[in-house]
């Protein structure tokens, strides 16, 4: 079986490229460069894909679609705002959305699918994102496997999203048993050398951790530390 997986190098689609592998699947990855404020995901991405490279073959891209910046430039990811340091589910986090980003891989990765020959083509949205980002959803993933099915009957392309009922923490649950090398993934939203620990995705990841009862194996003793009071901090401003 062969399919076209979109790789972030973050938890999630580290998570379900494991995932995948286990159940036999020849992967193509693609990493994207969407004009997005900084490279770290895609530094990290990198260095999953050497990891994984140890254990099997895999095609890897990394595909640089930067250009499309100035037509899709909004929020704190992308276009000039701060991130915020609140929730996932808090209404600031709408700030985090990159217009129309899934629309736009999911195409890309689909005619990459048809290239390759794949038939199944799979994102990692997850229920946590539910709130915020509207092509995390089931409607979207509905929706977007039947226009590209529509598109392509001749050789027809599945949208997959098999994480789409489990949580950050659930996420989290399987990649533990999947030994997932979560040391060489990357979610902050910051570009800076380590994480911040305060931003949305940054206080999930803890948050998935802590519900896990273990250490986020990316971050040092005192980071992990750290990361907890963070979360708890924030946790406690979020329910007053």
């Amino acid at each position: 079986m062969r399919s076209v997986l979109i790789f972030s190098g973050g938890i999630d689609s580290s998570t379900l490229l494991f995932y995948l592998m286990e159940r036999g699947y020849e992967v193509y990855t693609l990493t994207f460069n969407y004009g997005q404020k900084h490279s770290k995901e895609i530094e990290y991405a990198s260095r999953i894909i050497e990891f994984v490279r140890k254990k099997g073959k895999i095609k890897h891209k990394t595909v640089d679609i930067s250009t499309i910046h100035s037509l899709i430039a909004s929020g704190a990811l992308t276009g000039e705002n701060e991130i915020p340091r609140t929730f996932y589910t808090e209404e600031t986090q709408k700030q985090t959305i990159v217009p129309n980003r899934n629309m736009i891989l999911l195409s890309i990765a689909a005619g990459y699918a048809l290239k390759e020959k794949a038939k199944e083509v799979f994102y990692a949205a997850h229920k946590s994102d539910y709130s915020i980002y509207p092509d995390c959803r089931k409607e979207f993933v509905k929706a977007i496997d039947t226009a590209v099915y529509l598109a392509n009957l001749w050789e027809p392309v599945e949208i997959r999203a098999p994480f789409i009922d489990m949580t950050k923490a659930e996420i989290v649950f399987l990649g533990l048993k999947l030994k997932v090398p979560y040391e060489l993934t990357w979610s902050c939203y910051e570009g800076e050398e380590r994480p911040c620990l305060s931003c949305g995705t940054c206080l999930e990841r803890t948050e998935a951790f802590l519900l896990n009862k273990t250490k986020d194996p990316l971050l040092t003793d005192e980071e992990w530390k750290e990361a907890v009071m963070i979360y708890e901090e924030k946790k406690k401003e979020a329910e007053s």
